[in-house]
């Protein structure tokens, strides 16, 4: 069973690792990295792996089974 989060960003984006960091799904950048480069993550269900990507309002990071959904804080 997937769990949902919603995470407020007052930016116009974030970076998909310090989202990772930032909802603590990861410890450390390094591991942010690693579980990228791994495939592990996907972004609006497809396999990402480019730890800078850009997740903007709208989008859904999924990570071991938890859907992280991003919404803009106004």
């Amino acid at each position: 069973m997937k769990h949902k989060q919603i995470v407020k960003i007052n930016t116009e984006y974030i970076k998909l690792d310090s989202l990772l960091k930032y909802v603590g799904a990861v410890e450390t950048g390094g591991q942010a990295k690693h579980v990228v480069q791994n495939g592990e993550i996907l972004v609006n269900g497809e396999i990402c792996t480019q730890r800078g990507k850009k997740i903007y309002a709208g989008y859904v990071v999924t990570y071991n089974e938890n859907n992280y959904e991003v919404e803009a804080d106004q």
